[in-house]
């Protein structure tokens, strides 16, 4: 199973659409998948506020943990870290239109008619499992000779 697909499936099995990134990007690097998990907890559902896409949150989180400073001020690799969440960003926007969850979703998940018309458009199971395979793909490529060889 390739990352993304990986991604996806803990999606799936029941991470929120950051944890699900975090937890397969970051373990790679050194943080456990518990750890990430814990950590990205609060970020599904665009931080609860159907605000930035929590599979867009936890992929800025696994940039940061890959190229950012591991002390303050840290100025080259912040900057560097900058640069990527921006082109993430980017990509993203470009591929979907948005970053925010309740523009991808197309309603607002946080008042109890949105959530009410996401569970009756089953978006939870067709919509953002998609929006975690993109930023999925999308964090695959940036991180192109970081990563190690996937397993065939």
């Amino acid at each position: 199973m390739t990352r993304v697909e990986t991604a996806v499936t803990r999606f799936r099995e029941g991470c929120n659409c950051s944890q699900a990134i975090l937890s397969t990007y970051a373990e790679p690097f050194g943080l456990p998948r518990p750890q990430a998990n814990r950590l990205a907890c609060g970020f599904g559902g665009g931080m609860r506020q159907a605000d930035i896409c929590g599979a867009v949150t936890g992929a800025m989180m696994v940039l940061g943990w890959v190229f950012g400073p591991e002390a303050c001020p840290g100025q080259p690799a912040k900057d560097e870290t900058y640069r990527k969440v921006e082109a993430f960003a980017v990509q993203f926007v470009a591929a979907r239109g948005s970053l925010q969850c309740r523009e991808l979703l197309g309603c607002d998940i946080i008042t109890p008619e949105g959530l009410a018309k996401a569970r009756a458009g089953k978006l939870f199971t067709t919509t953002c499992p998609d929006l975690v395979q993109q930023a999925a793909e999308i964090l695959e490529d940036m991180l192109k000779g970081k990563l190690p060889a996937e397993e065939a």
